[in-house]
């Protein structure tokens, strides 16, 4: 959530920032007058109680010297029901304040390049070559089903379409990169292994900007209140929600966990395989960090994400994303995306982002500073990375002219000595 006072005291940087994002500024507008008339009736409420403490002083003066008070017990008697009053519009503008506030997006960092779509993502860099195969690339799909890697068939009849199912191989592959990414992650990069639960409360989601705004792509249990986690991003972040974290920062924290999203925007897009699923898996990384060490933080999350791809050698570049294709609650984020020789495009495996302090103060996340006082943190994560766009990857580029699959070196020992994925002799159903 942006910080009141920074609107108050730089509405055209606000009104620029969400201009940026493709929305109208004079939403700044409509905040700051409901802002202008909490504060008057603040205002006009402590006049009153200030009133009323030194009427009741002399009420008591009074009453020692015998005169008639009455009139002025019926002032304040007054002075009493309007300071109610005054409490109540109070309450009513700060709930209209705040449930506009929920849905305000943070504001683009000043890097971040300005544009009106996805077009406009810049490209920071690029490693490795896409490899120069001597026959036609089959795609993941006809991979999997000539080693018997998935199923999707069986997956469609036993779940509907977007859940995948991995068996045999596949489902050891599967592991194997969980493994290999958070032993990384956790031995060279000093991050701290959590299981978080993979529901979270409404409040919860709300904290990391996933509710109001995306509550059409999550899953819900109405009875109970509570959602499957889009992203392992929210339980982690939410580890230390209405806290004041007393330790030193930075606070790295890493998990994989099962992820679920309807994807209720992206109907017809990429439905094949594993490319666009509802339930995927994914090793997650969050940091909490001095806000004035966020944007290096940053950068060195990124790099974590990428050892990941040069550890398997698969090709990748980072973007820079523009103004208008920023998640709600990222300042700036880094896409890495997988070059599939399969789909002869490039694929989102990871989004590492800055959210600054939006997400602590939606969350009441604070730390203790070095003089004693409390502050903010600023919290980053990134996909550390996302499984079924990486399994896209490995397959699609190590395939071999035979219809084999070659293991990356590191992923060996995860495979028990496994290096070539080769066919099986039974044949899953095909998918519909």
């Amino acid at each position: 959530m942006i910080d009141i006072k920074k609107i108050r005291n730089s509405p055209d940087i606000i009104r620029e920032g969400l201009i940026a994002r493709g929305l109208p500024g004079n939403t700044v507008d409509s905040l700051l007058t409901l802002d202008s008339r909490r504060r008057t009736l603040l205002q006009d409420t402590e006049s009153l109680k200030s009133r009323r403490n030194t009427v009741s002083k002399e009420i008591g003066q009074r009453r020692k010297a015998g005169d008639d008070i009455g009139e002025t017990q019926r002032q304040m008697r007054e002075i009493g029901d309007r300071i109610s009053g005054l409490d109540r519009e109070v309450a009513e503008i700060e709930k209209e304040l705040h449930e506009k506030m929920v849905w305000i997006p943070n504001i683009p960092h000043r890097s971040v390049p300005r544009g009106s779509n996805e077009k406009d993502n810049e490209v920071v860099h690029a490693v490795g070559e896409s490899k120069e195969l001597s026959f036609d690339p089959l795609d993941h799909i006809a991979l999997g089903e000539r080693l018997g890697l998935f199923d999707f068939g069986r997956a469609t009849r036993m779940s509907g379409s977007g859940f995948p199912l991995l068996i045999g191989q596949g489902a050891k592959l599967q592991r194997a990169l969980i493994g290999f990414m958070l032993d990384m992650h956790v031995r060279q990069h000093g991050y701290t292994e959590v299981w978080p639960p993979a529901l979270c409360t409404s409040e919860a989601m709300t904290g990391t900007g996933q509710l109001p705004k995306l509550e059409e792509d999550m899953y819900r249990l109405p009875e109970d209140d509570l959602y499957l986690i889009p992203t392992g991003e929210v339980p982690l972040t939410n580890m230390y929600r209405e806290e004041i974290i007393e330790q030193p920062l930075p606070i790295q924290l890493t998990a994989y966990t099962p992820c679920f999203r309807r994807e209720a925007g992206a109907a017809g897009r990429n439905t094949r395989g594993l490319i666009r699923v509802h339930q995927f898996d994914k090793v997650e990384m969050v940091k909490f960090v001095e806000p004035s060490t966020s944007y290096d933080e940053l950068q060195k999350l990124l790099v974590d994400a990428e050892d990941v791809l040069r550890a398997l050698e698969l090709p990748y570049r980072v973007l820079s994303l523009c103004t208008a294709d920023l998640s709600f609650a990222a300042a700036k984020c880094f896409d890495i995306e997988l070059w599939c020789p399969g789909q002869d495009d490039w694929l989102e495996v990871s989004s590492c982002s800055n959210f600054e302090d939006f997400q602590a103060r939606r969350a009441g996340i604070r730390y203790r500073t070095k003089n004693g006082k409390t502050d903010y943190v600023h919290t980053l994560n990134g996909s550390g990375v996302a499984l079924p766009r990486l399994v896209v990857a490995l397959l699609e580029n190590n395939q071999q002219a035979d219809g084999s699959v070659r293991i990356p070196d590191p992923l060996i020992p995860y495979m028990d000595g496994c290096e070539i994925l080769r066919a099986t002799g039974e044949t899953p159903a095909k998918q519909p």
